[in-house]
């Protein structure tokens, strides 16, 4: 049976090895996927990026794949979003040799802690420095403690005795107390190994693991504690032999982070790192499970007709909704377009009312002169004497006319029942959208579960390699803000200040241009000549660029004044020896000046074989898509900016192409805005 979580010695070797790759980390993004699963996207100088998975109950470690990102991201992701985003990490550790990890985020307001629980359930906890809860992915109420929001978090009792502190002693102590107790599960529990790297202990000290621990010897004892202090060093030491274990059958049995006694005889695929292991064990494994699952296809069939038949009913009712407000709308039409007739008619009617006649008399006389076929009175089917209403047939029209009511009242009456039906109508379309967002994912999942059924496990490794070979093949400028302008140049431009010293000591060159706005807080922009003579065109879409990803932009200025350099004409060294803070560069002699240049930015969308955004310069945009909208300094931001971009730019596609659309996820947008902030351009969608 294939490994289902970490022990407590993958843990320990998981953290050993990872902690110096991402400590003093940047946290870039987070992401949700299911409801256990969080992905940190990770930024550290002259390094890829970093993802770190952790599933609540299950794992910890880095992934070389890249999945898809969720089209909305759930409630717990977007509150780990706003207290960690862009925060630094600066270290994990594990808590007491427990199935227990906490890592330690630097934020603007302080440290941060983020405990993963990795048994049972499973839990995410974020506390402060004085160790409080501020959110958890479960909060919940339970024998020994409480996980709730503003109380101490109180760790769980500890599984066993710290192997690291245990002495041979009291080792010898607690195996003895054991009493008939099976030797394996003794150490199992009283260390809190678990039962494999219990049985392992026994094989090194060659020890049946049935044997009673009162029978035990002292010398038999020793030999445990030895065999349990060499897997203790090999993990402090970082001296991992980490591999996968494949059963007969070819299938994915463990991943291990050194040689076990107890899959001697086995099959192993050595790894460089033991994170590295863990990432193709649980994908592959993942999948498999998810292909074997006919339950979790059922229940997916089940889901997409259910919301299949909620679109199909949502449509009609907007159908009847806009038929309704057309058909009501013309009748007020009608009654304008046979005004004077109509006005006429009502006078003779009212008239002869006040003059004595009742209802039933002037009604009767009517009808007498319909059957001559002369209008109006032709045009009356009957009278509904409790409401005093006439209802008429004009122009293949039927409906009542209020004898209570002026014309004007009457006609403006039907117009505003058109409004109200259109507004409900466009109402039941918001809700429509909804839905068919629900029903494109349902339909994907569902149509990944099938594939992935009839897949057998080498397909599916096959299949998830590609999303591997997606991230190694990343250019080095997708690590910094890019874009290429309307006549092919690559600009780049930095993100803090880290990656703007990155970019100009590292990737320029003596023939390339660099920008900057004349303002505290801009990025340092860079067109790549690449052997080219720099067009004016280039010049003027970095400039924008340049002025855009300036604070001008978060503090809703309209335009900004940048200028350009060379590169030889940045140096590190001010004037009179003065010391030029990290990202910051000073500037000798003539700068080239673009003044007033106007603050903003098109986001563009492609719908080909995948849905992809593109964002940057207007000229820019344009030349990659037709499909763009102008994004401008404003004060929307955050997920309802996004969203607003979102229905914005996707109601300019076909209906097939914002299905299509419908299934990518908002955040691939929030790149192309400066600060994730600002407003459409409503005058040019």
């Amino acid at each position: 049976m294939a490994k289902k979580d970490l022990t407590s010695f993958d843990i320990s070797a998981v953290v050993k090895e990872i902690q110096p790759t991402i400590a003093d980390s940047r946290v870039n993004n987070i992401y949700q996927f299911g409801e256990k699963t969080l992905i940190f996207k990770l930024h550290k100088t002259d390094q890829p990026p970093i993802r770190i998975v952790v599933e609540a109950g299950r794992r910890l470690h880095s992934t070389s794949y890249a999945e898809e990102s969720p089209a909305e991201p759930p409630p717990f992701c977007m509150l780990m979003r706003r207290y960690l985003r862009d925060s630094w990490l600066r270290k994990i550790e594990q808590y007491a040799f427990e199935r227990i990890v906490t890592v330690t985020f630097e934020t603007k307001t302080g440290l941060l802690h983020l405990v993963v629980e990795l048994f049972g359930d499973g839990n995410m906890i974020l506390t402060n420095e004085q160790n409080v809860i501020i959110q958890a992915m479960r909060f919940k109420h339970m024998r020994d403690r409480d996980i709730q929001r503003s109380q101490v978090l109180v760790y769980p009792p500890e599984s066993g005795k710290n192997p690291f502190k245990i002495t041979s002693s009291e080792l010898q102590e607690g195996l003895k107390n054991a009493a008939d107790t099976e030797v394996v599960r003794t150490l199992a529990r009283f260390l809190g190994i678990g039962g494999v790297y219990a049985e392992e202990l026994l094989l090194r000290a060659n020890i049946e693991k049935t044997k009673k621990s009162k029978d035990l010897t002292n010398p038999e004892i020793f030999t445990v504690f030895e065999a349990l202090q060499t897997l203790l060093s090999t993990v402090l030491e970082n001296k991992l032999e980490p591999a996968i274990v494949i059963d007969t059958e070819g299938n994915f049995l463990d991943a291990i982070p050194f040689r076990l006694m107890r899959y001697d005889g086995c099959q192993i695929q050595p790894f460089v790192s033991f994170n590295g292991a863990l990432d193709e064990f649980y994908l592959r494994v993942t999948a498999v499970e998810k292909a074997a699952n006919t339950i979790e296809v059922t229940k997916l069939k089940q889901e997409a007709l259910r919301l299949r038949r909620v679109v199909d009913e949502q449509e009609k009712s907007i159908a009847e909704e806009e038929t309704k407000a057309e058909h009501v709308k013309q009748i007020g039409d009608v009654i304008y377009a046979h005004f004077n007739e109509l006005q006429t008619f009502q006078n003779q009617i009212l008239k002869a009312n006040n003059q004595g006649y009742d209802w039933k008399a002037i009604i009767a006389q009517i009808l007498i002169t319909k059957k001559e076929g002369k209008p109006p009175a032709s045009y009356t089917e009957s009278f509904d004497s409790k409401n005093l209403s006439l209802n008429l047939s004009i122009d293949g029209y039927h409906f009542g006319l209020s004898l209570r009511k002026s014309l004007f009242e009457n006609a403006n009456a039907y117009y505003e029942k058109g409004k109200i039906a259109k507004q409900k109508a466009q109402g039941a379309q918001t809700a429509l959208n909804e839905s068919k967002k629900k029903l494109t994912e349902a339909e994907h999942e569902l149509q990944t579960a099938e594939n992935l059924k009839s897949l057998k496990p080498a397909q599916i490794m096959e299949a998830l390699s590609k999303r591997k070979e997606a991230m190694v093949n990343k250019q080095w400028y997708e690590k910094f803000r890019w874009f290429t302008t309307s006549d092919g140049f690559l600009v780049t431009a930095g993100k803090d200040t880290v990656s703007n010293e990155v970019l100009i000591k590292k990737y320029t060159t003596q023939e390339d241009i660099v920008f900057h706005a004349e303002i505290t807080g801009s990025p340092f922009v860079v067109i790549k000549a690449d052997g080219k003579p720099i067009t004016e065109q280039a010049l003027k879409e970095a400039a924008e660029y340049a002025a855009s990803f300036s604070r001008a932009w978060r503090e809703n200025a309209g335009s900004a004044d940048v200028y350009w350099v060379r590169v030889d004409q940045l140096s590190k060294s001010g004037p009179s020896g003065e010391s030029i803070p990290h990202g910051a560069f000073f500037v000798v002699g003539k700068r080239n000046w673009y003044r007033n240049v106007p603050l903003r930015i098109a986001i563009g969308i492609s719908v080909d074989n995948e849905t992809s955004f593109v964002g940057g310069p207007i000229d820019s945009v344009k030349a990659k898509t037709k499909t763009y909208l102008i994004l401008l300094p404003g004060d929307y931001q955050g997920k309802e900016l996004l969203q607003m971009i979102m229905r914005s730019i996707t109601a300019k596609l076909s209906k097939e192409q914002r299905e299509k659309a419908g299934k990518t996820s908002i955040e691939q947008i929030r790149e192309f805005i400066p600060y994730t902030k600002g407003a459409i351009n409503q005058k040019a969608v």
